[in-house]
């Protein structure tokens, strides 16, 4: 059981805190509730941008990580679709360091001209360098917009191409910033040896008198259901030829979700999956077979990944992943398979959880999928209740030849 206790601010700010006397450190999570999705075309990338730019500096502090870095802490952050988060980990006895320097960049962010051109320049190599520079660097480019044809899940984060980010206006940078980075979209959780109630004061103390800004409201148009199988060759100088298949699967907060994750288990995780067992150990065929989902607010997309050996047919290489589908379709998995993978499942949820600043970000992100961050006390439960049914259900109801997109890349000779 984890205690969380959750306290809303009349700004609309949300704190949660876990107290975790084992250790003298502590982190402060920081999530804005912005992402990819909330971007329009031609400004794609523009949410990673804006995540490079709160390390520029802030009114009061000119060097974000030079300041934590006195106080004996680090830094980090990411974004994704759904969320930005944002992580300070410190000793304890220093976590009002962390709430200042957090409070001042809400407040008070550099955006002026040459932070912004600073930053983009760096975006674009990091653009570069994960998506142009390396083998299949660019299948989120490829797949997503096959398998999405109107929601913005359908481009990454890094943005659709170099030449958007090159293009931004920098006024349209600042917009974004101000239409989302506000108190009232901000959930804060401290975790470690810190009680909650100077948890609390430093909340009300450096983030309470913020005013939220008046916000548009978010409007995504909701992604039509696929009713075709959809395809996609290209060629590449890549090492071999690989297949990545997308299906759409149920959002995170479904119930159905899942059934889903431990379906993608059931076909590809571990030796003893079915993926593993029927086609790879064989070694003639693929070199690499995997399936995974994505846990989105909105509905995301279950995949499947394989990388063929040398001279294999795409064709019947595909149609061993395609029975090998079937057979769970018409069968199902065994009660010990699901039994083995809900354990595996919440084995490595158990360790994920022992690490306080993981923590302090899975809470922060079981708010914001879930809307609760003490249903993370309930994920056992979920999972454990899962039948071979359900997961023979999953298969049928994601696993459709009309559900999928296909992207294949052939080698170059």
């Amino acid at each position: 059981m984890i205690e969380v206790t959750r306290h809303k601010f009349p700004n609309g700010l949300t704190l949660l805190h876990h107290h975790n006397t084992s250790t003298v450190m502590a982190a402060l999570v920081v999530m804005y509730d912005v992402g990819a999705r909330d971007e329009v075309p031609g400004a794609t990338g523009i949410a990673h941008l804006t995540e490079h730019l709160m390390f520029s500096g802030s009114r009061h502090v000119p060097d974000f990580d030079d300041a934590l870095q006195r106080a004996g802490g680090v830094s980090n952050a990411w974004t994704s679709c759904d969320e930005t988060i944002y992580y300070c980990v410190l000793p304890a006895v220093n976590i009002e360091t962390a709430f200042w320097l957090e409070s001042d960049r809400m407040l008070h962010l550099n955006l002026d001209d040459e932070s912004i051109n600073t930053q983009r320049s760096v975006v674009i190599e990091e653009f570069k360098q994960q998506a142009l520079n390396v083998p299949y660097g660019d299948v989120e480019h490829l797949l997503l917009p096959l398998a999405y044809r109107v929601h913005p899940y359908r481009w990454p984060v890094l943005g659709r191409t170099v030449e958007e980010l090159e293009r931004v206006d920098n006024d349209t940078v600042r917009a974004f910033h101000d239409n989302h980075y506000d108190v009232s979209r901000a959930t804060v959780c401290v975790s470690g040896n810190v009680p909650v109630e100077r948890a609390i004061s430093l909340t009300e103390r450096w983030f309470g008198d913020i005013e939220p800004r008046a916000l548009a409201p978010r409007q995504l148009p909701a992604e039509p259901f696929q009713q075709e199988h959809r395809a996609l060759m290209v060629e590449r100088h890549v090492p071999a030829t690989a297949i990545y298949r997308a299906y759409h699967m149920p959002a995170r907060a479904d119930a159905a979700f899942y059934a889903a994750d431990l379906l993608s288990d059931v076909l590809a995780n571990g030796q003893s999956s079915r993926f593993f067992k029927h086609i790879l150990s064989n070694g003639k065929v693929f070199t690499e077979l995997d399936a995974s989902v994505g846990g989105t607010i909105d509905p995301g997309l279950f995949y499947i990944r394989g990388r063929l050996c040398d001279n294999v047919n795409v064709e019947s290489a595909m149609k061993l992943v395609d029975d090998e589908i079937s057979r769970l379709q018409d069968d199902g998995p065994s009660q010990y398979e699901v039994d083995k993978y809900t354990n595996k499942a919440l084995s490595h949820s158990m360790f994920e959880n022992v690490d306080y600043m993981a923590r302090a970000i899975k809470l922060c992100q079981m708010e914001h999928m879930l809307g609760d961050a003490n249903l993370i006390n309930t994920e056992e439960a979920r999972y454990r209740a899962v039948t071979p049914d359900d997961v023979r259900e999953a298969a049928r109801t994601i696993l459709r030849p009309d559900n999928c997109s296909t992207l294949t890349y052939s080698t170059t000779n």
